[in-house]
């Protein structure tokens, strides 16, 4: 069994505006425009099919933005199974400034949840778990959530015989890694929240730290660095990870890219290592495009070789 399911609880339309300028105080004139599904789990369900991955979306999907999400990826042969609420799903929109190379978001708050619709999907996490490998919760909590539902999902998932994944941040990661997921991907700054706010000063205080997460059931950690790569621990052990150097694009959805290459490869039973190089091709491969969780197979080819992986004694 290796299908993918992914969660996004505050699944979105990302627009994205390629303009020659983006001067604030004026009018701006958009020179392309990209329109697609998004939120961070919808991201790593388009990613992780394009790495050739079996792979099956959920979420909270509302309005007619929610029928926009699911008709898109319909039309885009990804398999979904999402649970409708009353209320509009959100816009995110992405403003990039080709004369500066900056990348600016505004993204809308979403939805409100109700006591009915989180039942529903804790149902619905029920039933796609028993048919997954991995169940990947990605992104932010909508309004009406507690800080604890990925906490109570992961939960029901891993009693179906599912690994679980959680890319979130806040209330909501300090929550959920209590209940012990397989996968977490924090950066510097939340892996301090996570250590009761003990910053780390150098990279090597950030060993320690990961040790202590998989001291307490996490499988895999991987703390990212930006551009200079990440260190992860895997059954006892670190790697440090070195991503090819670019000329980014758009780095938004780029850490999605990395879950999909991460759950695609381990669903799969490749090597620890295997799935660190193509969960990090992936990423970067992300960052080469405008349109965020989305790459091109010719890049992975020629990243996979770039990427460099250190065993940490």
């Amino acid at each position: 069994m290796s299908l993918l399911t992914t969660v996004t609880l505050n699944a979105a339309i990302d627009k994205t505006y390629v303009m020659e300028s983006f001067p604030l105080g004026k009018v701006s004139r958009v020179a392309e425009m990209i329109s697609v599904p998004g939120g961070k789990g919808i991201n790593v369900a388009r990613v992780a099919k394009q790495l050739g991955g079996a792979v099956k979306a959920t979420g909270f999907v509302g309005g007619s933005n929610g029928q926009f999400i699911v008709n898109e990826m319909t039309k885009a042969g990804l398999d979904n199974d999402f649970v409708a609420v009353d209320g509009e799903s959100r816009l995110c929109l992405n403003m990039i400034d080709k004369s500066t190379g900056t990348s600016t978001e505004v993204l809308e708050q979403g939805t409100v949840l109700t006591a009915a619709a989180i039942e529903a999907m804790k149902a619905k996490v029920k039933q796609l778990a028993a048919e997954s490998a991995i169940v990947a919760f990605s992104g932010s909590l909508p309004k009406g959530a507690p800080s604890s539902l990925y906490a109570e999902l992961i939960g029901i998932a891993k009693a179906e015989g599912a690994k679980t994944f959680l890319d979130t941040s806040g209330d909501a990661l300090v929550e959920g890694v209590r209940a012990n997921p397989f996968f977490i991907k924090p950066n510097e700054d939340e892996i301090e929240k996570l250590l009761g706010g003990r910053k780390p000063e150098r990279e090597s205080d950030l060993h320690d730290g990961v040790k202590q997460l998989m001291e307490m059931g996490i499988g895999c950690v991987v703390v990212t660095l930006g551009a200079s790569g990440s260190l992860a621990g895997y059954d006892d052990r670190l790697y440090r990870i070195r991503a090819p150097r670019i000329e980014a694009v758009n780095p938004v959805g780029s850490g999605d890219s990395f879950v999909a290459g991460m759950a695609v490869a381990l669903a799969a039973g490749r090597s620890i290592e295997q799935a660190l190089r193509l969960a990090t091709a992936a990423g970067t491969a992300n960052a080469l495009n405008a349109q965020a969780g989305h790459v091109v197979e010719a890049d992975i080819d020629r990243l996979l070789e770039q990427v460099q992986i250190e065993a940490i004694d």
